[in-house]
């Protein structure tokens, strides 16, 4: 019997994230990578865990996720105004530039520039695809035992 994916299942596939415009914002297979995990470790949203539930190797399937269900919906309060001061001279403050700003635990966040009006610099840390209902493509290679 071939066995489907649930919850601790090692699976490997080839994903795409979509819009609706039909515009990839994301794929394994433009580098032939295909991405591996176990169901429950993190690595996926719950969310699109549960799309995979019950599919087997081989098994190609299309999911239209809402905001709610994919990256959620844009919180106001991960949008900064930053003093332009706080970008060095290798950090270009201009509009649509993808920044990545230090934590004080080490780890680096993400930014978008939203704007730039003087001295202030306008930053957006939601995730570049919150808001947006998105299509999530997948092509079941392998399903195991995680070991």
């Amino acid at each position: 019997m071939t066995q489907q994916i649930c919850s601790g299942a090692e699976v490997t596939m080839h994903f795409a994230i979509k819009l609706v415009d039909g515009s990839v914002a994301d794929s394994t297979k433009v580098n032939n990578k295909p991405a591996r995990f176990v169901v429950g470790d993190g690595n996926l949203t719950d969310s699109f865990e549960q799309c995979l539930l019950g599919l087997k190797a081989g098994d190609e399937k299309k999911f239209e996720l809402p905001p709610e269900q994919a990256f959620g919906q844009p919180n106001p309060d991960n949008i900064h105004h930053l003093d332009r001061v706080k970008f060095g001279g290798d950090i270009v403050a201009e509009v649509g530039a993808i920044v990545a700003f230090s934590q004080p635990d080490g780890t680096e966040i993400p930014g978008i520039v939203r704007a730039v009006e003087g001295d202030s610099v306008t930053v957006d840390f939601n995730h570049p695809l919150a808001g947006q209902t998105v299509i999530f493509e997948v092509e079941i290679l392998t399903v195991g035992e995680s070991q």
